[in-house]
């Protein structure tokens, strides 16, 4: 197959968007694309490869919200249950009350936990974070709503998310991730990185940043090697385009959980100050777009990469993007306009559909 469409919008993402490079994969019922233009090394001009790993930022959200979607149809624990039930102590202060609030608080984002992320100083106070030290910079900050009153994107609630599994379980939140999700889908390129292992395993492309300054010719730095501490469940893992579809594909198409838990992560509510045309579920996200079609999944970003992957409810149509940086120009004020226009191209109901040949 082909989809033309979506060739065309990562060659303008390129050419107008400036970004050093940019990939796709796309799958549906006629089989399996995948595009890049640009490079992925900006010194070599190597180009983005098919197997080419990436950090997926907030992706990591979804991973995280499945495996205690799994743990609550075990009877492990319930997402009624508090967070002070299983983190005694560990949410308290400046209106933030752990008694009061759910797991599903948590996964949803209805919680009023202070996003730590919102507090640039204390993280670069140091290099390496615990978990607990990023709850506890969230923590000297006030509530920013009653829980199950409003609605906020907060890390916080995914690194408590995390703490919560290795409770449950009393194993590492990357073997659980390892054990429940990647290895039954066979996603060998998908992991999250034990403790402060700054490096990608390869293949990969270079990550670069220009430290989300807006002056155009602001410098560039290659963020490829980082320190993923400060974002651990919340942000810290690496994938592929491809495999992100299958974890998608699977996810979408009820293959993961059980039809019970599948509803409550697909039930969502409204966002707010988030990105335009989104509800929220449990680590998961709709997304209606320019054209009317309502796609499924989630973004992620972390310094030096972007990343979407979005699909239909069912998952038989999946379109994952990445590209190797965290700017965008030419009218485009983030590399979200770009995802978004490669994911109208893919979904546009009445887009011209071009003779597709076998890859």
């Amino acid at each position: 197959m082909v989809a033309s469409g979506v060739e065309r919008e990562l060659g303008r993402a390129v050419a107008e968007g400036g970004v050093p490079g940019i990939l796709a994969e796309v799958r549906d019922g006629e089989g399996r694309w995948f595009g890049s233009a640009g490079v992925g090394d900006t010194e070599t001009g190597r180009e983005r490869g098919e197997q080419d790993r990436f950090r997926i930022g907030s992706i990591t959200k979804t991973f995280v919200a499945t495996v205690v979607l799994q743990l609550v149809a075990e009877h492990g624990l319930s997402l009624g249950d508090s967070v002070e039930k299983w983190l005694p102590g560990m949410v308290l202060g400046n209106g933030h009350d752990g008694g009061r609030i759910t797991v599903r608080q948590l996964l949803d984002n209805t919680s009023g936990i202070f996003s730590y992320t919102e507090d640039y100083p204390a993280l670069q106070s140091r290099d390496t974070f615990t978990p607990q030290q990023l709850v506890e910079i969230a923590m000297a900050h006030p509530a920013p709503f009653e829980p199950g009153t409003g609605w906020g994107y907060s890390s916080t609630n995914y690194i408590l998310a995390g703490m919560v599994i290795e409770r449950v379980t009393g194993g590492a939140l990357a073997d659980e991730i390892s054990r429940r999700i990647t290895e039954p889908l066979g996603l060998a390129g998908t992991y999250l990185p034990h403790g402060d292992d700054a490096k990608i395993a390869e293949p990969h492309s270079q990550h670069y940043t220009n430290l989300y300054l807006p002056d155009p010719d602001a410098e560039i730095y290659d963020a490829t090697e980082l320190d993923p501490s400060p974002y651990w469940a919340a942000g810290s893992m690496i994938s592929t385009a491809g495999e992100l579809n299958e974890f998608f594909g699977a996810l979408l198409g009820g293959r993961i959980l059980p039809d019970e838990q599948q509803r409550a992560m697909f039930t969502t509510v409204p966002t707010r100050g988030w990105v335009p045309g989104t509800r929220y579920g449990l680590g998961v996200s709709s997304l209606e777009l320019p054209c009317g079609t309502t796609v499924w999944g989630m973004g992620g970003a972390v310094l030096g990469s972007w990343s979407y992957a979005y699909g239909s409810r069912d998952g038989s149509r999946m379109v994952a993007v990445n590209i190797n940086a965290d700017w965008a120009q030419g009218g485009w004020d983030d590399p979200i306009g770009i995802f978004t226009d490669v994911l109208d191209a893919e979904f546009r109901p009445d887009a011209s559909r071009e003779a597709r040949s076998a890859s």
